[in-house]
């Protein structure tokens, strides 16, 4: 049998980052790391901007979550909590009208692990508290690696149940639609291994992140209209949506649907469309799951195509 190495933790995060503020939120705001953290909190996460001013203070990170446009900030702590960062991160949200607050630190008090859960439960589903351990592991004398471990997180679920008591007819109906289309996609193991989950909301549109900057993928039901869509939602990227409506007859034949699209001042959207003329309430969804599903396949293929063509510009 082979030797294996024997994994080690660096207890002390200053040997590598010495400075909160010049060394550690400068490594984080940089892709390939904001994306470590993405995927440890499940959000998007693209940086807009580091040291941002809240008044007379300024919050380490302030990004938004891609998709959704929600706002982010991001408080790092290379010590054990402390109360004057617990009042910090609700200054920082209130300041920015953040949606969701990430305080990354070395070692989380037991008293703030409570004071964030307690935050999670009084507050409704828009707002979110992630407090999250940094730690630094070791493989015999390789480099250290980062790993974010997540110690209290919003309670999703309890949320939406709570809230959906007092939604109206359409918005439980819009909840329930984009909670059991999500159990039907990701119980597919393609899809759910080229796209991450979102959160479900009542509202009439639901979306998932590309991988593409500038392409987020948005869905659509329209319940008067009757009818579903599925496409792209381009943002402040003209150039992209002229590339794409030169490919039309392409992209048409790559979904085997007529494509439709939209064009305001800044954003852009290119979709497919399905009726769904039943009666909704009892109309049985799965063919229209399997149609979002598979276009939406269809669509990551073009996705990656489009990515590829801007790296060769």
């Amino acid at each position: 049998m082979e030797k294996l190495g024997k994994i080690k933790r660096v207890n002390d995060l200053r040997s590598v980052w010495p400075h909160e503020e010049y060394d550690f939120s400068k490594w984080l705001a940089k892709e390939e790391n904001i994306s470590q953290l993405s995927e440890a909190v499940g959000i998007e996460i693209v940086v807009e901007e580091t040291e941002a001013a809240v008044g007379n203070f300024s919050v380490d990170i302030y990004a938004r979550e891609e998709g959704t446009n929600r706002g982010i900030i991001i408080e790092n702590q290379l010590e054990d909590t402390d109360y004057d960062h617990l009042g910090k991160i609700i200054t920082y949200a209130a300041g920015k009208k953040a949606e969701a607050i990430i305080w990354i630190v070395k070692r989380a008090r037991d008293e703030h692990k409570q004071a964030v859960a307690w935050l999670n439960q009084h507050t409704d589903e828009n707002i979110g508290v992630f407090l999250i351990e940094l730690e630094l592991w070791c493989i015999g004398n390789s480099l250290p690696a980062p790993r974010f471990n997540v110690v209290e997180r919003p309670n999703d679920w309890a949320k939406t149940v709570k809230k959906s008591d007092t939604l109206s007819p359409i918005k439980n109906f819009q909840l329930d639609f984009w909670l059991r289309f999500c159990d039907f996609a990701f119980a597919n193991p393609v899809f759910a291994d080229k796209f991450k989950r979102r959160n479900s909301f009542a509202k009439h549109w639901y979306n998932l992140s590309t991988g593409v900057r500038a392409l987020t993928l948005e869905y659509t039901i329209h319940v008067y209209n009757k009818k579903l869509t599925v496409g792209f939602y381009i943002k402040n990227d003209k150039q992209l949506y002229k590339d794409m409506r030169a490919q039309q007859k392409e992209i048409e034949k790559l979904l085997e649907e007529k494509v439709e699209w939209s064009e305001t001042a800044h954003d852009c959207r290119m979709f497919a469309s399905r009726a769904i003329e039943d009666d909704l309430e009892n109309r049985q969804w799965n063919e229209d799951f399997q149609w979002l599903v598979d276009k939406s396949l269809a669509l990551k293929v073009l996705a990656e195509k489009m990515q590829t063509d801007i790296g060769r510009a």
